[in-house]
């Protein structure tokens, strides 16, 4: 019987930027979501400090001359400290969503980041790589090198094999162009990226207020600012046994009467969080993710929404206005994406609050 399919790719771009920015962008993987279209949802487990040489202060290409942020300010991107961590992503890969642990050493001083999938998914048996950024064997000094490798393995046959080799492919190079376009444009991420959240309290169960945020097939007739949506349902996936992964097309009215069309996905953890990405995003934006937090207290469920941001710098006045700085551009996506979230959060007490009502 033959063993598994190994095969290994490398993915490279030159690099017109410091490769420590480039760096950072790889290294903060709380971020990845809002920089690579394929990353849905990543979360560090656990990290702790790695036994490998200080880092040099990344470049900012902006520093002396970007505006200050207003409202929660972003949190400061990662990598200047090695860490060994353990991190889990969810991910479009293929026609699906699959979710993966992967072990990672991040080694700020030599700007490499190796990475080792723990317990892959069928048909994927093993899965490593690493990241660098800096001069590549065989160029000029000068020649700045971002470079993504891969190595791997897969069970089931050359057809299966070819299937998951054209999905890392693609994903890659999606990665890499990400990695490189950030890096290399005049603002730093800090000054793009920027994250707020909004709370209410609700009078009922956990339960309810999930099912009501859940259940985005009824927020036409529920929710005034949604003119319309498709949702579908996967409950099975591999993105996980414990969760369920929606995908969305919305239709929403902005106060103006507009409507805009955006496409999302969802991952549904039951009674407890939902996570969702805009794969398709307004104009003026680069990205723009978020979630929804439920917490049982004594006094009901507190239900959060949360938002993370990306401006797109280049689409700001043409968006909003001739004169439209990144300072004002944030209070009012702020104030366009909140005021949504807090539409909904009032329909859902409302809605939830009445069906207590008519029990009691």
């Amino acid at each position: 019987m033959p063993g598994p399919d190994a095969r290994s790719a490398v993915h490279t771009a030159d690099l017109d930027a410091p490769p420590e920015n480039a760096y950072r962008l790889v290294a903060d993987v709380l971020h990845w979501p809002l920089l690579f279209s394929p990353c849905i949802w990543s979360q560090v487990l656990d990290a702790a400090p790695a036994q490998v040489a200080p880092a040099a202060e990344p470049a900012s290409p902006s520093a002396t001359g970007g505006e200050p942020a207003v409202g929660a300010p972003p949190r400061p991107f990662a990598g200047l400290g090695a860490t060994d961590e353990r991190i889990r992503l969810w991910a479009v890969v293929g026609t699906g969503v699959r979710s993966w642990t992967s072990r990672r050493t991040l080694d700020p001083a030599a700007l490499r980041v190796d990475f080792a999938q723990q317990e892959p998914a069928a048909p994927i048996v093993r899965m490593s790589g690493h990241w660098s950024f800096g001069t590549e064997p065989g160029t000029p000094a000068t020649t700045r090198r971002l470079a993504l490798h891969h190595a791997w393995a897969t069970e089931g046959g050359q057809e299966v094999g070819d299937r998951i080799e054209a999905a890392l492919d693609h994903n890659s190079r999606e990665e890499i162009a990400a990695v490189k376009a950030w890096a290399e444009r005049p603002h730093a991420p800090e000054e793009l990226i920027f994250s707020f959240s909004d709370a209410l309290l609700v009078d009922g169960p956990v339960s309810e207020v999930y099912d009501f945020l859940y259940r985005a097939d009824l927020w036409p007739a529920r929710l005034p600012h949604v003119a319309a949506l498709d949702v579908e349902t996967a409950p099975e996936s591999p993105a996980g046994t414990d969760v369920e992964v929606q995908t969305m097309d919305m239709r929403t009215k902005g106060a103006d009467g507009s409507v805009h069309a955006t496409q999302s996905v969802r991952l549904c953890f039951a009674d407890r969080r939902i996570v969702y990405k805009q794969t398709t995003v307004p104009r003026g934006l680069l990205g723009h993710t978020g979630e929804w937090l439920f917490e049982e207290t004594p006094a009901g469920t507190l239900v959060t929404a949360r938002h993370q941001v990306a401006l797109d710098p280049g689409a700001l006045e043409g968006v909003f206005g001739p004169g439209t700085t990144l300072e004002s551009a944030r209070r009012l996506v702020r104030d366009a994406l909140g005021g949504n979230s807090r539409r909904t959060l009032g329909e859902a007490r409302r809605h939830v609050e009445s069906l207590g009502e008519a029990v009691r």
